[in-house]
């Protein structure tokens, strides 16, 4: 749900009101802690998501957004097993699919990870978020090429998908390509993403030599 700044504060009053008419509605609760979240009001978020699900144990929605505050906070394993809830309840939903992957990925298990985000794609084949993350887990495998192709996949579909571009600037890197590694790093920072000090040093380091 996307909420505006001016109107968020009234959405808010306005799901607080309903609760108090009707307390047991597990939508109202996922709508107001939604509006929390955009407020970064994380702790009610939190409170208004845990009632969501008591209220509705199937509101797939409230657990992958319960999922999201567990890996805000570094909880690794509360976000994998509030997602895995959700696939459990909607089995061709991509995004809880997406987020284990992206779990996986944190904890440098490429393979899970792989296995997660390509269910995410089969669900939702232009999911940037997923292909870009599965470019990631690809190069931590040393596949390369296959990094390379689903960081090409995601800017076909997102040309300012920025973590692509990032992606592939490290393939080329690692290839000894620093010129066309480069060229990506500049289209990555043109997208307003925020490339590593440590890579950007590196790629200038490799250019001066």
């Amino acid at each position: 749900m996307d909420f505006q700044a001016k109107n968020t504060d009234e959405f808010i009053v306005e799901m607080q009101g309903r609760l108090r008419d009707n307390d047991g509605c597990g939508v109202t609760h996922y709508n107001l802690g939604s509006a929390y979240v955009a407020k970064g009001r994380y702790v009610e978020a939190e409170a208004e998501f845990l009632r969501a699900v008591e209220c509705s144990p199937t509101l797939v929605e409230a657990f992958v957004q319960l999922g999201g505050l567990a890996m805000n906070k570094g909880d690794l394993d509360g976000c994998l097993e509030y997602n895995e809830r959700a696939i459990k309840i909607r089995p061709l939903f991509a995004v809880p699919h997406a987020n284990v992957g992206f779990v996986h990925l944190q904890r440098g298990e490429a393979d899970k990870a792989i296995a997660a985000l390509k269910k995410a794609i089969r669900q939702d084949p232009k999911f940037v978020q997923a292909l870009s993350s599965l470019a990631s887990a690809y190069f931590m495998q040393g596949e390369l090429d296959m990094s390379m192709d689903y960081s090409k996949k995601t800017v076909e579909i997102e040309p300012k998908f920025g973590p692509a571009y990032n992606n592939m600037a490290l393939v080329h890197m690692e290839r000894g390509e620093y010129a066309q590694a480069k060229e990506c790093l500049d289209k990555a920072v043109e997208t307003g993403f925020t490339p590593h000090p440590g890579m950007v040093r590196e790629l200038a380091e490799k250019l001066s030599a």
